[in-house]
């Protein structure tokens, strides 16, 4: 049985392909289009996963949609109803979309399809899942788990914004809920639109902002925002937000709260804007953990499942995990809505098929996240010829050597193999590695290869089998979803003048012997790498580690700011020539920048470098 699943028009938009309850391909359209976070329809995501699992269209079973729009245009209409007459503005924008497009949405997809398949009936093939029954089902069903609680959180499906299920065998059931307007995703949102970052992707900047400061807001919060009660459930103060009716996230009385209008984007941050991070990093943390505490209590299970939006926070993830209520934890790496349309297929499956589910017997059912686009050396060769490049074409064993060597001597390296990612993470196919030893990297990665935020954090990329010698941590983490602390031996000793540095001025201080992978907390966002699913990553690793004594690279995700991860070897050898990436590693194609056309060079960097 074949289940094609969807998640489109809202962002990120994905395709996923079930055959008989296995994952054989999944992608966000995004890296097709390069669209950062594209909302259309995935057409090209689509065909890459029929292509990948061997179908046509005609051979699909069913075409499972990631939610049901009605239930969404009945709470937009019952939102503005319960406020109106405010908000009309914001409802006179919205409703010509709804009414256009969202609102017979069936149609519109049957109509996609059947561009393809004129003769099928595809009105008989559609299904469509519940938005958080999606995000849980992404979680439960690529587990390791027979039986597991399942959490999710984001910003809001159709009513849900977070939701506790159970899952056992095939069998998968959501036992309660939070209903919007009150969101744990929405409140991280209005403190991301107000520290000047980007709704929706920017997120995790915020997270990553908030070691810099103190959280001297975090009893503000709890005395005007947010009512959070022992066993986790809450309620928002909705006289602070706008999101509800209006057309930004907070108001004036949020705005007067904290001091002051949002920062406007690319304007210089301020102490109060790296305080007002960790003041709701730390709200965001006690919730969850509140909410995952009273969910052990109460459903008695050892495994725990999380999926949304929230469950992309690997901070949080971390205190869960370190808190020991659950004896295994297990996070979607697709966590967001394009995860959605992986859900909704495995949703299709199991429940309204009623297919039994195979519990994997390797640690998840995910195949590593590995489920894109591949090209084989004779393709690449082709393409990268084709594009302009100079490279030579060494043995694998050579190709490790030369690019191990080129990581030891400080080299940034782009890493482009096998099948691409799917979700928001580079693991060590789609990435830009470099020496994790060299106290500059973390300055020069941000500002010279990906054309962002100086204050961003790098994650390790470490070997399995030596992560709890390097890591605060001992269980797999392949995905890049833990944070863990550095090993105390691994730190270095501040002077007391070091110390008394605050904000972006701790970036100054080398914390520990891999400090391009330590954040001012002592923190790393610790990816595991796992021989029996990336054998070449695996043995580059392998192999630096043999010349430096360090199994750590860093490891991001091979892109710049504002672009989609590349996906063939033509966009990562633009990516390559229009940054400082000093090497490129394509299949077998080795790549050194020097040895490249000046003039193309030229041209790539005059597309690259930023205003």
């Amino acid at each position: 049985m074949r289940v094609l699943g969807i998640s489109a028009f809202y962002h990120d938009s994905a395709a996923a392909l079930i055959v008989d309850g296995r994952i054989v391909a999944a992608a966000q359209e995004e890296r097709f289009t390069r669209k950062k976070f594209d909302a259309n329809y995935p057409r090209l995501a689509v065909e890459y996963c029929l292509k990948a699992g061997g179908a046509t269209l005609a051979e699909i079973d069913y075409v499972a949609f990631y939610d049901k729009p009605f239930l969404k245009f009945e709470r937009l209409l019952e939102t503005y109803l319960a406020f109106s007459p405010q908000g009309f503005t914001s409802f006179r924008m919205a409703l010509p979309l709804w009414l256009r497009e969202k609102l017979f949405l069936k149609s519109l997809l049957a109509n996609e399809l059947k561009s393809v398949e004129p003769n099928f009936d595809w009105d008989k093939r559609l299904a469509f899942s519940e938005h958080h029954l999606s995000h849980a089902a992404s979680a439960f069903y690529p587990s390791p788990f027979q039986r597991a609680a399942v959490l999710t959180m984001d910003g809001v499906g159709e009513w849900a914004t977070t939701s506790a299920a159970v899952g056992n065998g095939h069998k998968l059931e959501i036992q309660k809920e939070i209903n919007f307007p009150h969101s744990l995703g929405l409140l991280y949102a209005a403190f991301t639109y107000y520290t000047g970052f980007k709704v929706n992707s920017g997120e995790y900047k915020v997270m990553g902002l908030a070691p810099f400061g103190t959280p001297k807001y975090t009893q503000l919060i709890y005395d005007y925002l947010i009512d959070l009660k022992p066993d986790g459930s809450f309620r928002l103060n909705l006289d602070y937000f706008d999101y509800c009716t209006g057309l930004t996230m907070t108001n004036e009385r949020f705005n007067a709260l904290f001091g002051g209008p949002p920062r406007k984007p690319e304007v210089r941050l301020e102490q109060r804007d790296m305080d007002l991070a960790a003041s709701i990093q730390t709200v965001l943390e006690e919730a969850v953990l509140r909410l995952t505490r009273s969910l052990a209590e109460e459903t008695d299970e050892e495994n725990l499942c999380l999926a949304g939006g929230v469950a992309l926070n690997c901070v949080v993830n971390g205190k869960v995990r370190r808190e020991g209520r659950f004896k295994n934890m297990w996070v979607q790496p697709a966590a967001g809505d394009c995860g959605g349309a992986l859900g909704a297929a495995l949703t299709i499956y199991h429940l309204y098929a009623d297919r039994p589910r195979t519990v994997p017997n390797t640690s998840d059912g995910m195949i590593g996240c590995y489920l894109g686009p591949e090209f084989d050396d004779g393709e690449t060769q082709t393409r990268l010829k084709a594009a302009g490049a100079r490279f030579a074409t060494p043995s694998r064993d050579q190709l490790l050597d030369r690019t191990a060597r080129a990581l030891a001597d400080g080299k940034v390296v782009g890493w482009f193999q096998g099948r691409m990612e799917f979700g928001p993470r580079a693991l060590g196919n789609r990435s830009i590695l470099c020496d994790p030893r060299d106290p500059e990297m973390q300055k020069k990665l941000n500002l010279k290869v990906k054309y962002r935020e100086s204050f961003r954090p790098f994650a390790p990329s470490v070997l399995r089998e030596h992560v709890s010698d390097w890591f605060d941590i001992n269980v797999d983490s392949p995905y890049m979803l833990m944070v863990a602390t550095v090993r105390e031996y691994h730190r270095r000793e501040m002077t007391s003048e070091e110390q008394k540095l605050f904000g972006i001025d701790k970036l100054k201080v080398s914390r520990s012997s891999v400090p391009a992978v330590t954040h001012v907390d002592y923190s790393a966002r610790v990816q595991t790498v796992h021989h029996e699913t990336n054998p070449l990553y695996h043995d580059l690793i392998s192999r630096f580690h043999g010349l430096t004594g360090c199994p750590v690279l860093v490891n991001t995700s091979f892109n710049v700011r504002s672009e989609p991860i590349v996906c063939t070897p033509e966009d990562a050898f633009r990516c390559f020539m229009g940054t400082e990436i000093d090497v490129l590693a394509a299949g077998n194609c080795y790549l050194v920048k020097e040895e490249q056309d000046p003039a193309l060079k030229q041209n790539y960097q005059n597309e690259f470098e930023p205003d």
